[in-house]
């Protein structure tokens, strides 16, 4: 029988992991906000790869937390434009500071949970 999945634990997980990948660091004096994925994306080819999976890691943890097909495929639509359009040299990396797949693939997540009543821990 399968480990039951503590939901809760789970989201703080991809809370860390949304912040670390898309918002830990701002730009002195402006409002913009990036991460890791932005730093990546600075290396041709392997930033952005690199990037992609660590956003399936998260995906895969919404399989193991009950998201349905359709949110699934929403949040790997995501981080695909995120790792595509991030692959375009200079406006890839402009790109990268303002489409935060992963905090947009944890808001799905989030309110799916929350519509669901898996919100809570299991």
């Amino acid at each position: 029988m399968p480990k039951p999945v503590d939901h809760a634990k789970q989201l703080q997980r991809l809370q860390r992991l949304a912040r670390t990948m898309d918002t830990a660091w701002g730009i002195p004096f402006t409002r913009i906000r990036f991460g890791m994925d932005s730093v990546l994306g600075l290396v041709p080819g392997a930033g952005d790869a690199i990037g992609f999976g660590i956003s399936a890691y998260a995906i895969i943890l919404a399989h193991r937390m009950g998201a349905p097909k359709v949110l699934l495929a929403r949040m790997a639509a995501n981080a695909t434009v995120d790792a595509g359009l991030g692959t375009i040299p200079i406006a890839g990396d402009i790109f990268d500071l303002f489409f935060k797949s992963n905090t947009r693939n944890l808001k799905l997540l989030t309110d799916f949970l929350e519509e669901s009543g898996k919100g809570q821990a299991s």
